[in-house]
């Protein structure tokens, strides 16, 4: 009794009797969305690899990966804590550095044992190597340890001599077992050591010093490069980030790129001006640079005054991560404008805190930024005293695609599209086959319509898909051609809010009945 997968045998063409068990898949394809709350970060650090996609969660995990906050510009760690604390969790963090940067290594003293930073970075020269005694007679154990994370213990190493320090070298660059892994502080090497062990406790910059190479990093190093291997921005190719920001990168000149890279892998960018910009400077300059792109959203450089609890001050840092971390904590149908931003405590339009000032905007100042396609993050809000995004707009032109939703729900459903729709490619061209692709986007429009992420005012089915000979004919499926026509209306965001209301001693008022349990 033969059990196979339906297509796999041609069924008109059996000559033995038997009895032929067809597996037969689901008739239609079930798409499931995917995840619009991935956030890009591009930027400096003082540990971890360089060019390369680290997945983060918490400030713990960037911490273990990349090590603590540096008070700087181009920080990436600086616009991944700002983006936490207004809810973000889940980053594609990439280090960039000017090429200077370099590992800290040491050398035992009296020996020719080499202890290298697995990175590059500054943080490499608080590693200690501390060798004492083992938990077994005649060993040894080595504890290396990083301040803020756990230590590194390879214990009862035994040997004399060159077995030592093979063994010591072997011990650290591959491991001790399941419980006791390959080193991720620093790698080793015996150099052909043959002194007796002693004990010893020595930094790991002791003999060269690690450095960060991030004196040297410019908006043009975090654009990066778009050749195999990638650098900066282009690492992110692939990686699934529905938003992205290169840290701190002000410089006009690489704005549109940044757009061009948003739109070719569905990905809204959020872009920065320079701290203490004029807003007749920032209207003209965005001109200049040609930056109209719903893939980009361009924040204003009225920088925002930041309380750094790992450095232990108040800093001025760009707004890219307060307005990327707020929209990655909404669902892709809704807009930045008028929530609530976290841990801000005030902008160089605001004045200094502490300093008495309480600056604001005016509807002229908005009215002229908006209309350039440049948002801003002010106090207040349309609904009360707090720090949002003012606008929640991207930097297009255009007023009917110029909305965060607009970005990001489009880029949310060609991505689920491109994700799962691929399957039908490489199917016969039936009138089933146009009912499945019908009925799988249908499908998946129906769920966001039940999660609220479509919708209309009248009730009325807010999409519709085409999928059958009236846009497939012969001419066109004969040369191997299959097209789908969707239909999709977005939900507005109410933006201008109008309430009227009539008053006066002469105003003559329409009785009505409140509804029962309202009445006064």
């Amino acid at each position: 009794m033969p059990i196979v997968q339906q297509g796999s045998i041609n069924t008109t063409a059996l000559v033995v009797p038997d009895l032929y068990v067809q597996i037969v898949p689901p008739q239609n394809l079930v798409l499931n969305g995917v995840p619009t709350n991935v956030l890009g970060v591009i930027g400096t650090a003082c540990w971890g690899p360089t060019g390369e996609p680290v997945i983060v969660a918490t400030m713990a995990d960037y911490a273990q990966s990349f090590g603590p906050i540096i008070a700087r510009k181009y920080d990436m760690g600086t616009q991944v804590a700002t983006a936490v604390q207004q809810g973000a969790q889940n980053f594609r963090c990439v280090r960039v550095t000017d090429n200077s940067d370099a590992a800290a290594q040491t050398v035992i003293p009296g020996t020719t044992v080499t202890f290298t930073a697995l990175y590059t970075g500054s943080l490499g020269n608080q590693v200690l190597l501390t060798l004492a005694q083992g938990s077994q007679a005649n060993t040894w154990r080595l504890t290396v340890s990083l301040p803020g994370l756990q230590p590194e213990v390879y214990d009862n190493i035994g040997g004399s001599g060159a077995v030592f320090w093979t063994a010591l070298a072997n011990a650290v660059n591959q491991g001790q077992g399941p419980q006791r892994g390959p080193s991720q502080f620093v790698v080793a090497s015996a150099g052909g050591a043959t002194i007796a062990p002693t004990s010893f406790s020595v930094a790991l910059g002791a003999t060269n010093a690690g450095s960060d190479g991030a004196f040297g990093v410019a908006a043009n190093t975090l654009v990066g490069v778009d050749v195999v291997p990638r650098s900066g921005m282009y690492a992110l190719r692939g990686q699934g980030c529905g938003i992205a920001l290169l840290a701190d990168a002000d410089d006009p000149d690489h704005w549109t790129a940044q757009a061009q890279f948003g739109l070719s892998e569905g990905i809204y960018m959020i872009l920065t001006g320079p701290a203490g910009d004029t807003i007749q400077t920032a209207v003209t300059v965005k001109q200049q640079a040609g930056l109209d792109s719903y893939a980009a959203k361009l924040m204003f450089g009225d920088w925002l005054w930041w309380s750094d609890q790992v450095n232990a001050t108040i800093r001025l840092v760009s707004p890219q991560g307060f307005a990327a971390g707020r929209l990655a904590n909404l669902s892709p149908e809704q807009s930045s404008l008028n929530k609530q931003l976290y841990s801000v405590i005030g902008s160089q339009k605001s004045g200094t805190p502490g300093s008495g000032q309480n600056t604001s905007y005016s509807s002229a100042d908005l009215a002229v930024l908006l209309s350039a396609g440049i948002d801003v993050i002010s106090n207040p809000q349309p609904g009360g005293n707090f720090w949002g995004v003012r606008g929640g707009h991207n930097s297009s032109s255009n007023a009917a695609i110029n909305g965060d939703n607009y970005t990001r729900l489009t880029n949310y459903i060609a991505a689920t599209l491109a994700a799962g729709m691929g399957l039908f490619v490489g199917q016969v061209i039936t009138s089933d086959l146009f009912l499945q692709i019908r009925a799988t986007q249908l499908a998946f429009l129906q769920n966001m319509l039940g999660q609220g992420l479509l919708g209309s005012t009248d009730g009325s089915l807010p999409f519709s898909v085409i999928c059958d000979t009236s846009n497939n004919p012969s001419t066109r499926t004969d040369l191997g051609y299959v097209q789908s026509d969707a239909q999709v209306q977005y939900q507005a965001i109410n933006e201008k809010f109008i309430v009227n209301i009539e008053g006066g001693q002469t105003v003559q008022v329409s009785r009505q009945t409140l509804p029962s349990g309202q009445q006064s």
